[in-house]
């Protein structure tokens, strides 16, 4: 299991040098002011060719956009199994270690999210409102792919009956795949930007998972 965890964590690093190095070369590979008011894309042959391929579908936009309250929803009541915890032990140290490295966790994820809305690298294919917004990478990708996986381990760790935790898997797995679906075929992010967001959210939560499970092995020991 040791081992297992330490190459769960080197996978994660190196996603998450792949979505710095990814970041890179969308700054400097095909190159065109093929954007909404001329700004630069990258990959910009792939991005406009898959662009004109999918169209632009707002209510599919619309419908992913509300549904990312989901993944909000599901941090909160993280943070209230936290809170719960906290008050009933009384100590910041007796609440379970994954909870606490899952706040930290989240609250990196929603860093990156700011981080790239201050700083954008690409701008949407479509104006939004009529406006230009940051488009890398997919902060709804991110969102869903950070969040959704964590609800799947901690029903797996908290969670007796196997029954619910089947059905767990089976709507982080459906949900999931409607959203980074659904934001692809939208048209209102460029395929490179959908790309990004793979890589830094699956990144970062192996990341957590395996420092997870080393907290869980150390309580063990």
């Amino acid at each position: 299991m040791k081992e297992i965890r330490r190459k769960e964590l080197l996978a994660g690093i190196i996603l998450l040098a792949t979505f710095a190095l990814w970041t890179v070369l969308i700054r400097h590979i095909d190159v065109q002011k093929a954007g909404p008011n001329g700004t630069e894309i990258d990959f910009a042959t792939i991005n406009v060719w898959f662009h004109r391929l999918t169209g632009v579908h707002m209510l599919v936009y619309k419908i992913t956009d509300w549904l990312g309250l989901v993944p909000i929803i599901i941090c909160m009541c993280f943070g209230v199994l936290g809170l719960v915890q906290l008050i009933k032990r009384r100590s910041i140290l007796r609440v379970d270690p994954d909870i606490l490295l899952l706040g930290i966790y989240y609250v990196l994820v929603i860093a990156c999210y700011l981080i790239f809305e201050m700083i954008p690298i690409n701008y949407r294919p479509i104006l939004i409102n009529g406006n230009l917004e940051a488009s890398y990478p997919s902060s709804t990708t991110l969102l869903v792919l950070s969040v959704m996986p964590t609800l799947k381990y901690q029903s797996d760790r908290r969670i007796a009956n196997p029954m619910t935790r089947k059905a767990i898997v089976l709507f982080v797995f459906a949900f999931s795949s409607f959203m980074v679906m659904g934001r692809l075929i939208s048209g209102v992010h460029w395929a490179t930007d959908i790309i990004g967001s793979v890589f830094l959210s699956s990144g970062l939560f192996m990341v957590y998972r395996s420092m997870a499970e080393y907290t869980g092995y150390r309580k063990n020991m």
